[in-house]
Parts: structure tokens; C-alpha cells; sequence
């Protein structure tokens, strides 16, 4: 491989980068506590069932990430059009010559393994991957499917107007059963594409040394000298 010059580049956004991090807090939160909403574990206790509230909490702290979580896309969403290229949202539409170009290399790197060390540099992207994308489009419709059923499924129980917007969701699944069906498989193949994704970005930090995972606490990438300039060029 034919050696070049490399500079920072700030790639995202400050605002990006809380997103993506209180997005995964909230993640991880309303996972574990989902599990253990879904199946409560027995505690023996000598106190009275009155003093004892730790499943209260356990639901409180689930509901409290729920509304975190969507707060959290919605402002996601409108950075989307507002924020830079690569948090605009046709940075995540997979469907372009470039992108539909580089998918053949990320294809061999990614999920074959193997070398391209003759078009490495001029496939590597600055932002996202067409790979990188398309999972975090699917991880968008995963995450509409989510505040569906959830906020489907917490309606009956709660005063407030928000979730009564989707009380309407249980009835067109076929139930409460089916929507609690939904939403817990819906965690499960988040969490599994959730794996995937921080695997291949350690995988890209050290196959390609540009500072992948640092770049979500700093904002800032190594980009090839040329493909900024070529960046400055089109836009």
C-alpha cells in the first residue's frame, strides 16, 4: 500500500456524540431492566410487602429511559437535517454510485476477512460505511418498532397524555400478548446488532488506525490528505 498523509478531521458533532452515548446508556438500562421486568426474580424477604418496592423502581427507571430514549431519536432526528454532512440523513442512505461503489470493498474487509490492500485507501470513508448506514437505518426502524409496543404496551397504566398515543398499538398487533412478543424480540435483535456494530468498530481501529473509536469522544478522525480535498472539492 502506497504511503500518504493523513490529518484530523472533525467528523462528528458534539451533539452527535451525546446522542450516541445517552442512546446507548439508555440502551443498556432498558434492557437490563426489561429483562428483569419480563421475568421478576423471587426475593424472600421478612419485611412487609408494603415497605417493599424494588420492582416499582425497577419499572419507574425503565419508563424514565423509555422517554430519554425517545427525546434522544427525536433530537437525532432533527440534527439530521441541521447538522453536518456526515450527520445528515442522506449520510445514512445507502443507495448512491459512491456508496453502492464502496459496498464491495466493505463486503470483502467486513464480512469476508479478507485484504484489498490495492483499493484500501480510496474506499475508505470518511463517515459512515454503506455497511455502517444500512444497520443504523435498520437500527432507526428497530427503534420506531420499540416506542411502539412500548409505549403500546404502557398506556393502560399511565395518566399521561404521551403514552395514550399509542394505546392504539396493542389492538392492531392482535393484543397485548403479540405487541409484548414484538418488543421483546425487537430488544433482542437490537442488542445482537448493538454487538456487531462495536466489534466492527474496533475491528476498523485497528485494521485501519484513523482513530474509529476515539472519534466518538473527540469528534475527530485521520483522513487521508487527498480525500479531504476531494471532499472540499464536491461540496
Amino acid at each position: 500500500m502506497k504511503s500518504c498523509n493523513f490529518k484530523r478531521a472533525y467528523i462528528w458533532e458534539l451533539p452527535v456524540r451525546i446522542f450516541h452515548w445517552v442512546n446507548a446508556l439508555a440502551i443498556v438500562v432498558l434492557s437490563v431492566t426489561g429483562f428483569i421486568i419480563s421475568n421478576p426474580p423471587a426475593i424472600l424477604s421478612n419485611e412487609d410487602p408494603t415497605q417493599i418496592y424494588w420492582f416499582g423502581w425497577v419499572r419507574y427507571i425503565h419508563f424514565v429511559s423509555a422517554f430519554i430514549f425517545v427525546a434522544t431519536i427525536v433530537m437525532r432526528f432533527y440534527w439530521a437535517f441541521v447538522g453536518n454532512k456526515f450527520a445528515n440523513w442522506s449520510a445514512y442512505w445507502p443507495f448512491t454510485k459512491e456508496r453502492m461503489h464502496n459496498l464491495w470493498y466493505v463486503m470483502k474487509v467486513d464480512v469476508l476477512l479478507q485484504d484489498d490492500e490495492e483499493h484500501k485507501l480510496s474506499n475508505i470513508s470518511i463517515g459512515h460505511n454503506v455497511l455502517a448506514a444500512a444497520a443504523y437505518m435498520f437500527f432507526f426502524l428497530l427503534f420506531i418498532v420499540m416506542i411502539l409496543t412500548g409505549f403500546g404496551l404502557y398506556a393502560p397504566t399511565s395518566q399521561w397524555w404521551f403514552p395514550q398515543l399509542f394505546s392504539w398499538v396493542p389492538s392492531l398487533l392482535g393484543g397485548d400478548f403479540n405487541t409484548r412478543m414484538i418488543h421483546h424480540g425487537a430488544m433482542w435483535i437490537i442488542i445482537l446488532v448493538a454487538v456487531i456494530h462495536v466489534y466492527l468498530v474496533f475491528y476498523h481501529e485497528w485494521l485501519e488506525g484513523r482513530g474509529e473509536v476515539s472519534s466518538m469522544f473527540s469528534g475527530y478522525k485521520f483522513v487521508r490528505s487527498e480525500r479531504i480535498n476531494e471532499e472540499e472539492t464536491t461540496s
